[in-house]
């Protein structure tokens, strides 16, 4: 299945079947267990009847049984003899016997005091004569008892008439007066409990196929509204891609819940990706711009001093190719950095690095002064080249625009190694001092291009800085002009 709707209603419904299915399994065990205990409980009430009927030494033949259909009863002795049973009682199973006429032994208005025999006399088995003879000799006959201990309860059947239906038969213990036990074994009928439980199972059965219809029905129709504004993103990013027009949106939903999250965090995106070809756009367009100029140059004054040798200008075109091999150093650092070159892991002293770049700057227009604090080795991990690309940048950036002084810091703070840019110049507007770091932006538009960078310096600094997990920053000196603040972690491994 290709449609999530489908998983979804498909998964829910088989959810829903086996729980359905298990729940009606339950009920169905617990009706039945409560029916049966029933069953159990109205056989265990006809054999207590029966049991205290034989407990008072009432004979076989004159026990008053139940009606058998009802509670059809077997009673034997203690060697399993049947000595009594229910009229009527062509067959059963599940007691102690399955016969169904009482043993020859046993005469049948006998009781278990006297056994009786066919002989209908005699002290062995005269049991109402030795009842006289013990009133007379001012005795009182012995009293039997019914076991008061659970029963023992079990399945069978019983034919009665022809038909055979399931019993619940329950066993209770009588003693006799002469105390002999016999064990009386009475049945209930189940056929209430089948009859209920076969009800609610098909009951059960008839409504499951509906009851799962309905859920996968719901579930389709749940899932479709759910999923409407997933669909109306896919078709808004299918029409975005065909267009290529990176300006539009995806609705979003007015809920709260995972889609409407989904929708934003697309159009977030959308959001950045446009950014992003925004400046490649940019950055391809001004990179074409600022090497098109020193080309151009350097083009010209080739040309000119072929034609005339005595023309050309050699400082120019160095000057120009110096420049143009600068440009072309800077935007392949600018692509590798935008690739994610990893900036390396080789601890370096900050402070000695400092000094080791303004002791090779011996053209500079204004001096550079440095005040390492403390003396002792500050060291980062990072790159040894981009950091010094980064000091570089930064100083070459207050050369440019410092009037008459240009100083260096470096100093610790917990955990961090900070290195600090000033010079005396104009400074840079409050407002502008986030903009200088993009890429191609120089902010003295009154500067030839002879005169100035391309814009470039700034963006490779913070990229870098970024890379080694800290931040360059700018605010006001306190001579007035710009302080760059580069905050490296001390010690630490840097960004991957």
């Amino acid at each position: 299945m290709r449609s999530v709707r489908a998983r979804a209603a498909l998964g829910a419904t088989v959810v829903v079947a086996v729980a359905l299915i298990g729940a009606g399994l339950a009920v169905l065990l617990v009706l039945r267990a409560n029916l049966t205990d029933q069953a159990g409980l109205q056989a265990e009430v006809a054999a207590r009847e029966v049991a205290g009927r034989l407990a008072l030494d009432v004979p076989y033949g004159q026990l008053d049984l139940p009606d058998v259909a009802e509670h059809p009863v077997q009673v034997t002795d203690e060697d399993g003899r049947l000595v009594a049973v229910s009229k009527g009682l062509k067959a059963i199973t599940g007691t102690r016997t399955d016969r169904v006429t009482p043993h020859a032994s046993v005469a049948p208005t006998s009781t278990a005091t006297d056994g009786g025999d066919d002989d209908g006399g005699g002290d062995r088995h005269g049991g109402e004569n030795r009842g006289d003879d013990d009133h007379a000799n001012g005795n009182t006959p012995a009293r039997g008892e019914v076991s008061t201990d659970d029963p023992d309860f079990t399945n069978g059947t019983a034919t009665v008439g022809g038909d055979t239906a399931d019993y619940r038969f329950a066993a209770v213990s009588a003693t006799t007066g002469a105390g002999v036990t016999l064990t009386v074994h009475a049945g209930a009928p189940l056929a209430t409990e089948q009859k209920a439980v076969g009800s609610v199972r098909g009951a059960m059965l008839a409504g499951l196929p509906v009851m799962l219809l309905i859920v996968a029905a719901v579930t389709l129709l749940v899932t479709r509204r759910a999923l409407r504004p997933v669909e109306g993103i896919r078709a808004e990013l299918a029409a975005i891609t065909a267009s290529q027009d990176l300006s539009r949106r995806v609705p979003e939903p007015g809920s709260r819940d995972e889609i409407a999250r989904l929708a934003r965090t697309t159009n977030e995106t959308l959001t950045a990706l446009e950014a992003s070809v925004g400046r490649q756009r940019r950055f391809v367009a001004d990179a074409s711009h600022e090497l098109r100029s020193p080309i151009a140059s350097l083009r010209t004054q080739l040309e000119v001093g072929a034609a005339h040798p005595g023309l050309l200008d050699v400082p120019g075109a160095v000057t120009d190719t110096v420049r143009l091999q600068a440009l072309a150093a800077d935007l392949l650092l600018l692509a590798r950095l935008d690739a994610g070159e990893r900036p390396g892991s080789t601890r370096l002293d900050v402070g000695a690095l400092v000094h080791e770049e303004v002791s090779q700057r011996t053209g500079d227009r204004i001096p550079v002064a440095v005040h390492v604090m403390p003396a002792a080795p500050l060291e980062v991990t990072g790159s040894r080249g981009q950091l010094a690309r980064v000091v570089g940048n930064l100083l070459d950036n207050a050369e440019r625009h410092a009037e008459s002084s240009v100083t260096v810091s470096v100093r610790t703070e917990p955990d961090w190694v900070v290195v600090a840019v000033s010079d005396d110049g104009p400074g840079v507007p409050e407002p502008e001092r986030e903009r200088i770091f993009e890429r191609f932006v120089r902010l003295d538009d009154a500067r030839s291009r002879d005169e100035g960078g391309a814009g470039l310096g700034l963006a490779i600094a913070r990229d870098v800085a970024h890379r080694h997990r800290g931040t360059l920053t700018l605010t006001r000196a306190r001579e007035g002009g710009a302080r760059f603040e580069l905050r490296l972690p001390m010690g630490l491994a840097t960004r991957a």
